[in-house]
């Protein structure tokens, strides 16, 4: 399996061939071209995942390499819907899919909100001007993350911590963006389009993570079975979103999201190729920056799951270097 030293080294790019980029190998190389000549160019060795966007034609040479040296890829239409992907992945781990299937109860689940619940509130108390409703929610979060864990908890009360946590949380986190509500793959504002986003690009790293050890990502913990979602995927995505959070508001005051970018159509906000292209690269290096501790992560929840540690010894995700 993949070393934290060699996953170290590992790329993440992304190709925006709606931009009039080209892909193409050479030599064991991923080429990326445009108009001027070569844009970027990186070993297969070291690549971890793709993101392709935009129209390509898939070849067997494509899909060979990716085979060959373990790298996933992810298609992505111009509008940033993911519509395929090709993913390493560990074949046969017969014992960690039966310790899946077998698994019952809510420690795990607990575990992850309750981590979540802090990285919100860490977000929070990061604001240097805090209001006295800013305050209040602070103290209202640590209320509900003490109420985890609870042995007599099941999924729907963990449902109703987490649910009430976010309102409060996201209120206060985007308190000077107009906000309305989180409505995931509606973007109604430009915020949660991009919330869309950024929380597409750390789904599909943790994906890919999790399919190296050969996990079924389609069981979940948290998540309940549910026809063709990842729910797995949407568990351990959990503790990581308020990076996502942290880096949109981060843009906002920095003076880096303009309006004029995006398009609105049938309700719903959209932004295409050259002008998607700044916001896409905002994303991906927030998920860069936390790239090692989130593989860590994933490493050592694998390690806990397959040995039954008790759920003390479960990975904490602290946001921290």
């Amino acid at each position: 399996m993949l070393s934290a030293p060699d996953f170290k080294q590992k790329k993440i790019i992304v190709a925006l061939l709606s931009h009039g980029e080209k892909m193409s190998f050479k030599n064991d190389n991923i080429i990326i071209t445009d108009a001027n000549g070569i844009k970027h160019q990186s070993s297969c060795y070291r690549l971890f995942t793709v993101f392709i966007i935009g129209h390509i034609t898939i070849t067997s040479g494509l899909l060979q390499r990716a085979k060959k040296f373990g790298f996933s890829i992810v298609l992505m239409t111009h509008g940033l819907i993911p519509y395929g992907s090709w993913l390493a992945k560990a074949e046969g781990n017969v014992l960690l899919r039966k310790k899946q299937y077998q698994y019952q109860g809510t420690a795990i689940a607990q575990h992850l909100i309750k981590n979540k619940i802090e990285q919100q509130i860490k977000m929070l108390k990061k604001r240097r001007k805090k209001s006295p409703e800013m305050k209040k929610t602070i103290k209202s979060l640590e209320k509900y993350h003490d109420r985890l864990p609870d042995p007599d908890f099941g999924i729907q009360e963990i449902l109703g911590v987490e649910g009430i946590a976010s309102r409060v949380y996201f209120k206060q986190m985007f308190d000077e963006m107009d906000w309305k509500g989180r409505k995931p793959r509606v973007k109604h504002d430009i915020t949660n389009l991009l919330l869309d986003i950024g929380y597409t690009q750390l789904f599909h790293f943790i994906d890919a993570l999790l399919n190296l050890y050969g996990f079924d990502t389609y069981q979940g913990v948290y998540h309940q079975v549910f026809y063709q979602r990842k729910s797995l995927v949407c568990d351990l995505v959990e503790p990581f979103r308020p990076t996502v959070d942290q880096c949109i508001r981060k843009a906002y005051k920095l003076g880096q999201i303009h309006e004029e970018d995006f398009s609105f159509h049938n309700g719903q906000y959209k932004i295409f190729g050259k002008q998607a292209q700044p916001y896409i690269a905002l994303m991906l290096k927030s998920l860069l920056n936390n790239k090692q501790e989130i593989f860590l992560y994933i490493q050592s929840y694998y390690r806990a799951f397959m040995q039954n540690k008790p759920i003390e010894q479960y990975p904490v995700f602290t946001g921290e270097k």
